[in-house]
């Protein structure tokens, strides 16, 4: 049994989790955090800070909000647990703690949880070696309209990692309306639209001389990301320290 801390219980992704859960035998939550403490329910516990919490767990689970992740990550260190960070929209300090973090402890670390997009980036990689510099690469996604950042952590992952594939230098465009220009063959565009309640879709264009390659991944639910956060609780435990994301996953699959 994988006895699980959630951070941010009572938002939309710890919802997500705990419904995720109570179909799941092999797991349990043991306790919640959530600075909004409204949860009206009996399954489990909830406090508002980790340093509340004093019972036993495997791993925590951070599904809460990216300003919390640093002190989130000194309670792991200090209860020396396995954490897995499912948050987006990091500052460079931020993540930089993540890193520093995972010499310690195992730190499980993907801006997105979902097989399926980690999946389609290792497609679009492929993709863009056998199409070198000859294709544009655009990427656009798209989400609700409660959603704070952008562009997606899932949509930067995806050029982060098209960026390292490419042999050229790369630049990421956000805006094009500001300079009257011809798009240069470094760049890589990022778009984002946000309306309704659309759960998350992302899709990697690869524009060519009288073709284009499109590749997309689109999200139903949230439960795809709370099924991934869940198997990547159950992969962290009683790994060495280190940073592990959801191509460890997938290599083990593949």
């Amino acid at each position: 049994m994988v006895n699980i801390l959630l951070t941010g219980c009572n938002g939309r992704m710890g919802n997500a989790v705990v419904k995720s859960v109570s179909n799941n035998p092999s797991c349990n939550i043991v306790a919640g955090i959530d600075v909004i403490n409204n949860k009206n329910s009996s399954e489990f516990p909830t406090f508002t800070s980790a340093d509340e919490f004093n019972g036993n767990c495997d791993v925590i689970v951070d599904f809460s909000f990216h300003t919390a992740t640093e002190g989130l990550l000194n309670y792991a260190i200090k209860r020396n647990l396995p954490i897995v960070v499912s948050t987006t929209g990091h500052t460079p300090e931020e993540t930089e703690a993540i890193k520093k973090a995972s010499e310690v402890i195992p730190v499980f670390y993907s801006r997105n949880m979902s097989l399926g997009i980690n999946l389609l980036i290792a497609l679009a990689k492929k993709a863009c070696l056998s199409l070198g510099t000859a294709f544009d690469i655009e990427i656009i996604e798209q989400h609700h309209n409660q959603k704070l950042d952008a562009p997606s952590g899932t949509a930067l992952m995806i050029a982060d990692a098209l960026k390292e594939t490419r042999e050229i230098e790369t630049e990421y465009v956000y805006d094009r309306h500001t300079e009257h220009k011809k798009r240069q063959q470094s760049e890589i565009g990022l778009h984002a639209i946000r309306g309704g309640t659309i759960v998350g879709e992302h899709e990697v264009i690869f524009a060519g001389k009288d073709e284009i390659i499109k590749l997309s991944h689109s999200a139903s639910s949230r439960d795809v990301f709370a099924e991934g956060a869940i198997r990547a609780a159950q992969f962290i435990i009683g790994k060495e320290p280190g940073l592990y994301n959801m191509n460890d996953i997938v290599n083990s699959i593949l």
